[in-house]
């Protein structure tokens, strides 16, 4: 069958559906923001390293009330970023050396845009892939890969060799791990609060840095779809930054340096709009003041500092929570909902699993799930989009550069619900179910091998980069 007389359905972008962009709101706050001098002016001229004040102050406040951690959040920990991944690299600028940090430690599959990011700033070769088990990133694996990299090129800590001149700002962390901890992209899944109390305690011992991106915390709804109301105003639970603040007096406990070993990279991409390209991060204090001393920070003043303003009239209004609660909440449980019932209805018969069945919570972009076996993943992406017109983003996208770990993501598919229209989800699910059947009945006649030998671009999947 050739797919190309149907109309296109992208279950792969991770973006927006624009319908869900607060379009009316960012333009009321920008008005807002640019008609009162006392915002209007400094947000068009350079911005103080940590970013625009009354945004910090506004940050400290909404995510105090969302996530109820046991101390309100103090604005002297959140820094104003140019978003996720801008923030990405200023914190391994100011906080790793690549000749003493010895490896970026990633929970696999992973948001896999973020490796280059990681090679960028020097660690090719030295990303290390950790699997995720039903609870999260797998720490008994994490730790003994720590131990051994110890063991490996080990120094006298006065004698480690360096890059970059020791500042009085900032340090040099001895590892760093990433995770996307709640409803991760891509896997979907959600770390139990004690794996992220025991990913801590691990950070501690071996002087890692934990980065968590936590942008996908606020679209959330019950995983029942008969549940009365999709709003959900309180996290489901707490951030791995709010465990390490408070798990053994945090920062403060004795023999602490006062920078933590985590830092939280929160953005208004998936709330507000990608395009504004502005994000928060939140540490310690200590941490938070270190990350805004970055070059580049120090050289054009906070980034987005314009953006800040409208972000920071959108918060003091409460129009981007209401944004939040009554539109992005229940748009996104409606489009969840309706892509897993075609699942079941259409997938789960034909021998695919879904992952973390038993929550009562759910929330992100993104479903993800096992085709039978034998089944790969990239095979079917490639007929799904030949024979269907479906783009599907398969598991070998989400491998960590250099370490994918042979046959751990082949049959592994991640779905976004973000996108398409809701009426084309379950289009795009019946289609791929007409895939996935043609595939097994092909193994069931010994054909399977013989019409992979045909597929388009020598049975790679096509390099689509959808910022996602």
């Amino acid at each position: 069958m050739n797919g190309c007389s149907l109309a296109l359905i992208n279950l792969m972008r991770g973006w927006p559906n624009p319908a869900l962009l607060p379009v009316a709101q960012i333009k009321a706050a920008s008005v807002a923001a640019l008609s009162d001098p006392a915002i209007a002016i400094p947000g068009l001229l350079y911005g103080p390293d940590p970013g625009f004040q009354p945004l910090r102050d506004q940050v400290a406040v909404w995510l105090t009330i969302f996530y109820k951690p046991p101390r309100s959040i103090a604005p002297d920990r959140i820094c104003v970023t140019g978003g996720a991944s801008q923030n990405l690299a200023n914190i391994l600028q100011v906080y790793t050396d690549p000749l003493y940090t010895k490896n970026i430690w990633i929970s696999s599959p992973t948001y896999y845009l973020a490796c280059r990011i990681f090679q960028d700033s020097g660690f090719y070769g030295r990303l290390r892939s950790v699997p995720e088990d039903h609870q999260g990133i797998d720490v008994d694996l994490l730790k003994i890969g720590l131990q051994l990299s110890e063991k490996e090129n080990s120094f006298p800590s006065d004698k480690r060799p360096t890059l970059k001149p020791q500042e009085p700002y900032a340090k040099i962390y001895r590892h760093i791990i990433y995770v996307v901890p709640t409803f991760s992209n891509p896997s979907s899944k959600t770390m139990s609060v004690l794996r992220r109390e025991e990913l801590v305690t691990i950070a501690r011992e071996f002087d890692a840095l934990i980065i968590t991106d936590d942008v996908y915390d606020h679209l959330q709804w019950p995983a029942s779809s008969s549940a009365p109301d999709s709003r959900l105003e309180e996290a489901v639970c707490p951030r791995i930054v709010d465990v390490d603040c408070s798990l053994d007096n945090g920062a403060e406990r004795a023999g602490a340096d006062g920078f933590g070993n985590t830092v939280s990279n929160g953005s208004f991409s998936k709330i507000a709009g990608p395009g504004c390209r502005t994000g928060w991060a939140e540490g310690t204090a200590k941490f938070a003041y270190g990350l805004s001393q970055v070059g580049s920070s120090r050289s054009g003043g906070a980034p987005s500092q314009l953006t800040a303003t409208s972000m920071f009239k959108l918060l003091e209004t409460g129009e981007l929570q209401r944004h939040i609660f009554d539109t992005l909440q229940p748009s996104y449980a409606r489009r969840y909902h309706k892509m897993i019932s075609a699942i079941e209805q259409h997938l789960l018969p034909l021998g695919v699993t879904l992952p973390q069945s038993d929550r009562d919570v759910v929330g992100g972009y993104f479903v993800w799930f096992s085709l039978p076996d034998p089944l790969e993943a990239d095979q079917a992406a490639l007929r799904a989009q030949h024979e269907e017109n479906v783009i599907i983003a398969p598991g070998s996208l989400f491998e960590v550069f250099g370490d994918a770990k042979d046959g751990d993501l082949k049959r592994q598919i991640r779905l976004s619900f973000s996108w398409e229209e809701e009426e084309q989800l379950s289009e795009g699910i019946e289609r791929l179910a007409r895939v996935i059947r043609r595939m097994l009945a092909e193994e069931r006649t010994g054909q399977g091998a013989a019409v992979a030998a045909h597929l388009p671009t020598n049975g790679k999947i096509p390099d689509i980069n959808q910022n996602c």
